[in-house]
């Protein structure tokens, strides 16, 4: 069988960044919601947190992923 620790290194790698990237997404969000609950609009604000919490909950399993891939 192939040796493909290369290739896990580079797939983790990969998936690091865009899990970098989705967190700088989610703080943007997150200032936007702000800005969008300070001038009254609390349902753009709900929906906002609902995006929020679905960055979190997929960015926790794409850690995990980035953890297996390591550990291969």
């Amino acid at each position: 069988m192939p040796d493909n620790t290369e290739a896990h290194i580079a797939t983790a790698d990969v998936l690091t960044l865009l899990l970098h990237n989705q967190h700088a997404l989610a703080a943007a969000i997150e200032e936007v919601a702000l800005w969008v609950k300070a001038n009254g609009s609390s349902e753009v604000h709900e929906n906002a947190v609902t995006a929020l919490q679905t960055l979190d909950v997929n960015a926790s399993a794409i850690t995990a992923g980035i953890l297996k891939l390591r550990q291969s």
